[in-house]
């Protein structure tokens, strides 16, 4: 039960890093080598031809899921320190429609 709670915090904080470079891949100062890297990262995912084949049931999401976890917080370190801030601040802005509030809180 413990592993599948550090496995919800694991996603939730890499799915706010690929909100993060989601929108530093639409900034034009973001590096144009951070935008490949994205691109390959992203094509990975759709291709056909994988690590693992897809069909091995558990195992082939596997190599997916780790070149995300390890790919997606490997580029936004390696982004600009403004490019970041600025990707952040707008992931979070997304993701803050998302947070529930405590009742008597606006």
């Amino acid at each position: 039960m413990l592993w599948m709670l550090r496995l919800r915090r694991l996603f939730s904080a890499t799915g706010r890093e690929a909100l993060i470079l989601w929108y530093a891949f639409r900034n034009p100062s973001t590096p144009r080598s951070i935008k490949t890297a994205s691109l390959f990262l992203f094509l990975y995912l759709l291709s056909p031809i994988d690590i693992l084949p897809d069909f091995a049931l558990l195992f082939g999401w596997a190599d997916d899921l780790a070149i995300l976890m390890m790919g997606i917080p490997f580029l936004v370190s390696k982004l600009p320190a403004a490019v970041r801030a600025e990707a952040a601040d707008l992931a979070d802005r997304k993701l803050s429609r998302f947070v529930r509030r405590p009742a008597g809180a606006r």
